[in-house]
């Protein structure tokens, strides 16, 4: 029997890949596919598409990237923790801030990776997350404990409502549209929705998309994709 190959009472880590690259899908499976232990059992080129395999295939691991377009890999990964808690999330990214990596750890993924993490390493997390274990990148981890030292003097968000205008500019934002293509949607010009997106998100304290998909589905501007 091949050394690569499992023994007969081992089962094989199930794992999705889900990126929005093609090509760096292939990488990352290029780096597992000689692990003994490990299979690549699914791809998805974005959250909701990584939502629809942990349904159908109920893998293991989901390997997932941040920033992918439509919907939130954080709204993602805590519906997948809520739902399917047998499978874990490991987020591997180049997002190496630590609102990324707060907001990674909050919707209950169990390691934060970077993509430049040496193959052996991402196999070995792999493993260990799939024991039970957690990890963050050395890199990131010093970022992380600061944050969780400041968090108790972090202002309150606002609790100013919103116009009807910009939770109307909100929920379009928040489905995936451009402000260019917002503005001719709504007959406004690109100052007028810049400012209105800029108010809105000062308002409710949020500094990034994956934030504002976020509260706009808890807010239930939007709602999670149909089938989930």
């Amino acid at each position: 029997m091949s050394l690569n190959e499992p023994t007969k009472t081992e089962r094989k880590i199930r794992c999705v890949l889900a990126d929005d690259h093609v090509l760096v899908r292939q990488g990352i499976r290029r780096l597992l596919q000689d692990e003994r232990d490990v299979e690549i059992i699914g791809e998805a080129g974005d959250a909701a598409e990584a939502l629809k395999c942990v349904m159908e295939l109920r893998p293991d691991i989901v390997l997932m990237d941040i920033g992918m377009p439509g919907f939130s890999s954080f709204e993602a990964t805590r519906v997948i923790q809520s739902d399917f808690p047998a499978t874990r999330v490991i987020f591997l990214t180049m997002h190496e801030g630590q609102d990324y990596v707060m907001q990674g750890l909050q919707a209950g993924a169990s390691g934060y990776l970077l993509k430049d993490t040496p193959a052996a390493k991402l196999a070995s997390v792999v493993r260990e997350v799939h024991r039970g274990g957690k990890f963050v990148s050395p890199e990131v981890l010093g970022g992380l404990l600061d944050g969780k030292l400041g968090m108790q003097d972090r202002p309150r968000p606002s609790r100013t409502a919103l116009t009807p205008r910009e939770t109307e500019i909100m929920k379009l934002l928040a489905e995936g549209n451009t402000v260019r293509k917002i503005a001719g949607m709504l007959g406004l010009s690109l100052k007028t929705v810049e400012a209105h997106k800029f108010n809105l998100m000062r308002k409710l304290d949020i500094h990034n998309k994956a934030e504002l998909v976020h509260c706009a589905i808890r807010k239930r501007i939007v709602k999670v994709p149909v089938g989930f």
